[in-house]
């Protein structure tokens, strides 16, 4: 490799920007990843940035569950919107492991990670967690009475879209929403068998 040529690689790749992943394995196999600064100072210890939504397959654990005041929240827009209590709840765990602070990315807000786009259509404040729950279960409903009354198109609507779900004429085949669809609906299978 002539000199020159081996100057220009070496300054691309020392330019390029640093990012590290931290993937967490948690006792019943589930990933949680973690992105941002990280420092784990003892064992047991956290990174210091809060967790991304999970992506492509990686869910919360499981059998996380809601705090009691959380729970309440969950089962109260779970009647008011009439949708099932343990579809909203496992909806919340999926999206945002039940955590009010969490930030996807693109921007989606607080335990049903609404978009603001989403949250202002439906005159809510997606940082006031009681609202962002009542949101987020007031379109869970409309994206299932759209489609039917077909909870696994409702979900991949909420995940993806109503239009991405009409193009496909069903679930979309993007690999975030199935396994979205999937961990939702594994979820809900488990904890009817308890």
């Amino acid at each position: 490799m002539n000199r020159p040529l081996a100057a220009l690689l070496s300054c691309l790749c020392a330019a390029a920007p640093a990012r590290a992943q931290v993937m967490e394995i948690q006792p019943d196999g589930s990933v949680v990843t973690w992105s941002g600064p990280t420092q784990f100072l003892s064992t047991g210890s956290r990174p210091l940035s809060p967790p991304h939504t999970p992506r492509l397959g990686t869910s919360p654990p499981r059998y996380a569950a809601p705090s009691a005041d959380l729970a309440r929240e969950i089962a109260a827009a779970a009647a008011r919107r009439q949708v099932s209590p343990e579809l909203v709840e496992a909806v919340a765990w999926r999206e945002s492991g039940f955590n009010p602070a969490a930030i996807s990315p693109k921007g989606a807000r607080g335990v049903m990670q609404l978009m603001p786009a989403t949250a202002r259509a439906l005159g809510v404040d997606p940082d006031d967690q009681g609202a962002n729950i009542d949101g987020g279960a007031a379109y869970l409903s409309r994206m299932i009475q759209r489609f039917g009354g077909d909870v696994a198109r409702g979900l991949a609507a909420y995940n993806a879209g109503p239009r991405a779900v009409d193009r496909y004429g069903g679930v979309p085949p993007y690999a975030e929403t199935v396994a979205y669809v999937n961990a939702i609906q594994d979820r809900l299978s488990r904890s009817a068998g308890r």
